[in-house]
Parts: C-alpha cells; structure tokens; sequence
C-alpha cells in the first residue's frame, strides 16, 4: 500500500426528529471519518464510536492514531487485524483502506472482491420507539414500505406491534428490543407476536443474559446483535439464536464482516446486516455483505436532515450502488 497520511474529523449530522430506542434519544448523530492518503488519492471510511461497546470518540480517535507510525510505514488490512480489535476504529482504517484501493486501481471494491455490483437492495425502515399511538400513525405514513423494523422496550410492546401492523397491514415486521426485555417478557410475547405476523425478533435479553433463550421455543426467529461482533462471538450462540446481525462497526470494518457473513452461513445462520446511526458513507461498504442476506437495515440516512454528497440513492426503501466519489 506505500507510505498513507492519517486524518480523522469528527462531525455531527441533525437528524429529522426524536430517535428512540430502549437505551435513549437522540436529535443528531456524531461519526468519525477516517482519511488515508497516498498523497495523490485519498481513501476514507466513517464509523461510529458506540457506548455500549465501552468506546468513546476519544479512545477510538486514540486506537487510530496509535497506528500512524505504522501507516507511515505501509500498513495493510491484513496487518491492521493484527494490531486493532474488532470495533469502531479498525472499521474506520478498513474502510479508508478498501476505498484508498479502489481510487489507486481505478476499481470498484466490489470487482477487487469478485463480488456482484450492490444494486436493488431493500433496506428496513426503522420505526423509532414510541407510544402505541404515534407507532401506528409512523407505520400508516410508512406503510407502502416492504419491511418495518419497531424499536421496543416496555410494557406496551404488544401494544405497539399490534399498532404498527394495524395500520401496515402488508409490510413485513421485525422487532428489536435492544437488550430491553428480561426472559419473562420474551415468553410472554414471542406466542403472541406469531399471531401478528412478526418474522423475527432482534435481541430480545441483554447479552449477558442471553443463555437463558438456551432451549427456549423459538416461534420467531431470534437475531443476535449485541451478542454478536465478529467471528469469535459465533460458537457462544448456539441453541440460542437463528440469525446474525452484521454491522462493520462491531466487526472492525468490511474484512472480518465478510468473513463473519461466510461463516455464520457455513453454521447455518440467516444473515441480517445492520448499521449505526450513521451517513451513506457507512452504508456503502455495508451493502457489499448485504448481498444475498435475509434481512437488511441501511436505512440510517434515511433519518437524517443531511447527508455526505454525494449521497446513496433510495427509492423508496431500495438503495442504489454508491457512486465512486462516496466510497469505494
């Protein structure tokens, strides 16, 4: 790769309204874009540092400038899995490095992987976690929608879901109660939800609490998210979870989450591909794993007032291939 320049810039995007989910709101979302230059071209990436995982902008923004000396240096994807654990700041560099590559050989990532252009592909919309009433009114504004995925955590999910599918009555349902719900809550719905046509449940127990779903019915499908990163975390699921949600964040960038996509498959796991609240350039090399997958949630755009430029296109909630001048 030759002798890359680092640049990081923190920014901050307003969003369209109040975000919801079960561990708070938000009305902007900050990201970290990771700039590598060669000198002549530049590469970047962009990635969101995220509580939950025990990241700050400050310790990701440290991880990344821990490897100047080794980016002066030529540093390359393989290496950087070497000395970045999977998370925010390693997604960042991976992603630079894949774009930086692209610009250097006048190819689409997609080509240098041998993978087929993303075009066409249907993203979730996300309906922020509110009242049962407000739920059902964003699903009527929504409802020509193919797929709807509801943010829960409380005593009215029943309630909410029932709202959403009142008034969307042909959309497909995904629920995600964001590590919200204890074992008795998930045995008290998982029966009902059937009912209401709901396809799968996305991290129901918080994933220190997660073997309890060992053994448990599943009469709707089970996604693991919190609990799963990257390939590492695939032996602990078993007999608890049917589904993986990818996410570049919690992999360490577009490497290992192909690599974990391939090897969930090889287990038998349907594949679900996520995002953080984050700009289209987050979502372009997501949409690489998104290929093929049973379920696909890019729609972080989607809730912004502004976007990078240039920006992904949607359709409705069918999302074109990134041009050249945003990401790979």
């Amino acid at each position: 790769m030759g002798a890359l320049e680092l640049r990081q810039e923190k920014l901050s995007w307003p969003m369209k309204g109040v975000f919801t989910i079960s561990r708070g709101s938000r009305t902007e979302q900050e990201v970290l874009v990771v700039e590598l230059s060669d000198g002549q071209r530049r590469g970047r990436g962009e990635c969101v540092p995220y509580k939950r995982y025990g990241e700050t902008f400050e310790s990701v923004m440290t991880e990344i400038e821990s490897l100047r000396g080794s980016l002066a240096a030529g540093l390359d994807r393989q290496a950087l899995k070497d000395l970045l654990p999977a998370g925010a700041a390693r997604n960042g560099l991976d992603c630079a490095l894949w774009d930086l590559e692209a610009k250097q050989t006048g190819r689409r990532v997609w080509d240098i992987l041998g993978l087929p252009e993303p075009q066409g592909i249907v993203s979730a919309y996300t309906l922020s976690l509110d009242t049962p009433e407000k739920m059902g009114e964003a699903a009527k504004e929504n409802a020509a929608r193919p797929l709807l995925k509801l943010k829960l955590s409380g005593p009215e999910d029943l309630e909410r879901v029932r709202a959403v599918r009142a008034n969307a009555p042909e959309s497909d349902i995904i629920v995600d109660a964001n590590e919200g719900w204890e074992i008795e809550d998930y045995r008290r719905l998982a029966p009902e939800l059937v009912s209401l046509r709901v396809s799968m449940i996305e991290q129901p127990l918080h994933a220190d609490k997660d073997e309890a779903l060992r053994g448990e019915p599943r009469p709707v499908k089970l996604c693991a998210d919190e609990s799963c990163h990257d390939r590492s975390s695939l032996p602990a699921l078993k007999g608890k979870y049917d589904v993986v949600n990818v996410k570049l964040d919690k992999a360490g960038g577009l490497t290992e989450a192909l690599d974990l996509k391939r090897a969930a498959e090889a287990e038998g796991y349907g594949i679900m591909v996520g995002c953080m609240m984050a700009t289209s350039l987050a979502m372009a090399p997501a949409m690489l794993v998104a290929e093929g997958a049973d379920y696909v949630d890019l729609d972080g755009p989607l809730w912004l007032a502004e976007d990078q430029q240039p920006a992904i296109a949607f359709s409705g909630s069918i999302m074109a291939a990134p041009e050249a001048a945003l990401w790979g």
